[in-house]
């Protein structure tokens, strides 16, 4: 094989996080040479099994430091931006991240001519009260202007195998009597398949699908809060309490978690900002065909794909309910 006939080489930015790492799986399965742009590039070594030899590199980037960000698109065809953050830490707040940070790559990759596909969220909006839902907002506008045939996505809720929410408080139940219902458990939300997020993200990069336009992405079944802890409940085979939180009170504590040094906050109360509205994909998306379902992709339910991973959570794991010793 000559320069002249390598395959696409393309930019994945947080491809180790849980949504970047089954980007990379799949970019790969397609055959494309991928680079992986994260800020510790040694802790990212596990990715290199999901391609061929050669097929993925990795280079250190941070999204604050716009010369890495540069550096990281130098040759790429087409960039990825995976990166998000859920709560604030230290210098990697939601301005510098999410703002900046992706105003950095869609400028980088516009330097370099190359495609984009921004990773934002269902609820995105710069004029919202949650410090998250505004910079996700404001980044998405920023792209926009940057390079206006950008692809972004908009994902509800993503469940996998390495999620941060059906995976939280299944963990919260192996320990506490009772699980909390923020709000009274009532916002819907649309979990969506990290693999179907993914796959759209392929077809992003293959140019199978219209760019400049943004897709929401939601899964088969729209639950709300109460209905998926119970569905997490019943799959690990145990039975909580689920607890009325208000928000005021839900909002407090997530206050004080917040200010707890060296910890990850179960809650922030920012996240309860997101809680009082329903995180499912719009009317307006279903009518345009900017969903999974307008892209031929018929997304994965949940019940297929949480008793999978969710039964470590279980008391006896696998063995749990078999009549077989553990």
């Amino acid at each position: 094989m000559t320069l002249s006939n390598l395959p696409p080489l393309v930019t994945v930015f947080g491809g180790s996080g849980f949504v970047g790492r089954h980007v990379v799986r799949t970019l790969a399965k397609r055959g494309y040479r991928i680079r992986v742009a994260v800020r510790r590039p040694d802790l990212a070594g596990f990715l290199q099994p999901l391609g061929n030899v050669g097929q993925i590199s990795f280079v250190q980037a941070n999204l604050r430091y716009r010369s890495s960000v540069d550096a990281a698109v130098q040759g790429a065809d087409h960039v990825v931006n995976c990166v998000g953050i859920l709560f604030e830490s230290g210098r990697n707040g939601f301005d510098a991240v999410q703002d900046f940070g992706a105003r950095a790559v869609a400028e980088a990759a516009r330097s370099v001519g190359a495609t984009l596909t921004h990773i934002s969220a269902i609820g995105a909006d710069a004029k919202s009260d949650s410090v998250y839902a505004a910079t996700k907002g404001r980044a998405e506008a920023s792209v926009q202007s940057i390079l206006p045939d950008a692809t972004i996505l908009r994902p509800s809720i993503v469940f996998g195998p390495e999620d941060g929410f059906f995976n939280k408080f299944a963990a919260m139940a192996r320990i506490a009597p009772a699980l909390p219902l923020v709000g009274g458990g009532k916002t819907k939300f649309q979990p969506v398949y990290v693999e179907d997020v993914a796959e759209v993200v392929a077809r992003a990069v293959d140019g199978s699908i219209a760019r400049g336009k943004i897709y929401e992405l939601g899964g088969r079944d729209v639950a709300t809060f109460k209905q998926c802890l119970e569905m997490m409940l019943e799959i690990i085979g145990r039975k909580r309490a689920l607890v009325t939180l208000p928000f005021g009170i839900a909002s407090l504590m997530g206050s004080i978690a917040s200010a707890v040094p060296l910890i990850t906050p179960p809650l922030t109360s920012d996240q309860v900002k997101l809680l009082k509205k329903d995180n499912v994909v719009s009317a307006a998306a279903k009518a345009e065909g900017r969903t999974l379902e307008g892209l031929g992709i018929q997304p994965v339910t949940m019940a297929a794909i949480l008793p999978t991973y969710l039964v470590q959570y279980r008391v006896h794991g696998q063995y749990t309910g078999s009549g077989k010793a553990a």
